[in-house]
């Protein structure tokens, strides 16, 4: 995930600002815990214990933080692996203060209510601060050079949108086919990377032209270290944060997609996903008599609509929503605009902007046949057909789908839609659905659900 910035600042310096930021993160997340836990600014002597105690636990944060990788230079080019080492690390960070204060209680202060407070709060702000702010806010002097040795459409791809955005920080200045390179032309390949100063190589090691040069690249990047390298296919998730589909084969999937399975994450999403559903319920009741009173104003109609939907491993299931269509045509396997006689009614419109269409469905997520984030499930028609259509798509349904997930916050879709409109645009939101279920995590997670709700805002205020 690489954003747009907007000042310039070297790696050294960037480096120091997001020091310097992680520990002003630290700060401000104690201050609004004592806000919280006192309900207002505590007594001087309460804030003076608490920042004594806790000043030292932030050199120690910090040091682990550099520890955990958190200062390298090569977090500021790949961040797909950012949120699960941060949430890891200050979790870690939160039972370290704790064991702390149970070893030493001569501190003084009794944090137990005030550590549960602060990790919500410094998570929340420590990954605003690191995904969002500080990128935006950095951007190199002087950009990596580097080489591609690859070919196809997604190489071409790639090299369009480093070389295009200088918020990038790197460059491709040479880039050249595996043909071209072979066996035979190593050493001028040598000569080429010497003479275009550059520092990284990244090869598409799966092409099978690649095989003829590999062990020149490994004796190059290796054993003598003149170039540092990167596998082509994990660049490029860096920057479109996706799968290239161009990798998949089933040994891909073998390697890389693992069946769920019990686990500590499996059990913290169950238990997110029940307290996430029972809150969707109670907004679902509040506002169904509202909704109700809506619709009648357009003409009759049902409130509630039931979609045969596919689920994990293509199981069947009914999925609830609110109505936002004239009529029920839940089991179409057309795509939008083939069927032009069901429109979208204007309190449907509303409806789907808000995502409040969505609600109803907290039914599905506490029988367990949702989760809150995962691969949007297609409805039972069209999804037989996009199976037919597009290899490996049946592979998705391996975890729980969602309401909401990765595609739904990255991916855009044609002017005024929310979701696919057609065979394209639905290989790219499977691009996105690999990318998170390789990649998925309570971090992962908590991301998806943060970008969520910010689009959820986003759409809300552009009425």
């Amino acid at each position: 995930m690489i954003y747009g910035t907007t000042m310039t600042f070297g790696r050294r310096y960037a480096l120091v600002l997001l020091f310097f930021g992680d520990l002003g993160v630290f700060c401000l997340s104690l201050w609004l815990t004592l806000l919280a836990r006192y309900g207002g600014l505590p007594a001087e002597e309460i804030r003076e214990a608490y920042f004594g105690a806790f000043g030292f636990l932030f050199a120690v944060w910090l040091l682990v933080f550099y520890m955990a990788g958190l200062y390298g230079k090569r977090v500021l080019l790949f961040r797909s692996q950012l949120p699960q080492v941060l949430f890891r690390t200050q979790i870690f960070n939160i039972a370290l203060a704790a064991l702390l204060f149970f070893l030493l209680p001569e501190i003084g202060i009794a944090p137990k209510t005030s550590l549960i407070i602060y990790l919500g709060i410094s998570l929340v702000g420590i990954f605003a601060w690191r995904l969002w702010i500080f990128p935006r806010f950095t951007k190199p002097l002087k950009r990596e050079r580097a080489a591609l040795i690859g070919s196809g459409p997604e190489v071409e791809d790639l090299v369009r949108e480093v070389n295009q955005n200088p918020r990038y920080h790197l460059e491709f200045t040479l880039v050249k086919s595996p043909v071209e390179v072979g066996a035979g032309h190593v050493d001028a390949l040598v000569r080429e990377l010497t003479e275009s100063k550059v520092s990284l190589v990244v090869v598409d090691a799966d092409n099978e032209a690649s095989r003829l040069f590999l062990p020149a690249i490994y004796r190059l990047c290796v054993l003598e270290r003149r170039f540092q390298y990167a596998d082509f296919y994990r660049v490029y998730e860096e920057v479109f944060d996706r799968v290239p589909l161009s990798l998949l084969r089933y040994d891909w999937f073998l390697k890389n997609i693992e069946p769920p399975r019990a686990s500590m994450y499996a059990f913290s999403k169950r238990v997110l996903d029940i307290v996430g559903g029972v809150l969707m319920g109670i907004v679902t009741i509040i506002a169904a008599p509202f909704v109700w009173i809506a619709l009648q104003f357009e003409g009759p109609g049902a409130l509630f609509i039931a979609q045969e939907r596919l689920g994990q491993d293509g199981t069947r299931m009914k999925a609830y929503k609110f109505r936002s269509m004239r009529f029920n045509n839940s089991a179409s396997k057309e795509w939008v605009g083939e069927n032009k006689v069901n429109t979208v009614t204007r309190v449907g419109n509303i409806l789907r902007t808000t995502s409040l269409d969505e609600f109803p469905q907290f039914l599905n997520i506490l029988k367990g046949e949702l989760s809150l984030i995962g691969p949007r499930n297609d409805i039972e028609g069209l999804g037989a057909r996009l199976a037919q259509e597009i290899p490996y798509y049946g592979v998705r349904y391996v975890v729980k789908p969602g309401i909401t997930g990765w595609a739904q916050i990255n991916q855009q879709y044609e002017q005024g839609q929310l979701s696919p409109q057609s065979v394209e645009e639905t290989k790219v939101r499977l691009a996105y659905d690999f990318y998170y279920i390789k990649h998925r995590s309570l971090a992962l997670d908590l991301v998806i659900a943060l970008k969520t709700v910010k689009r959820m805002l986003f759409r809300v205020s552009s009425w």
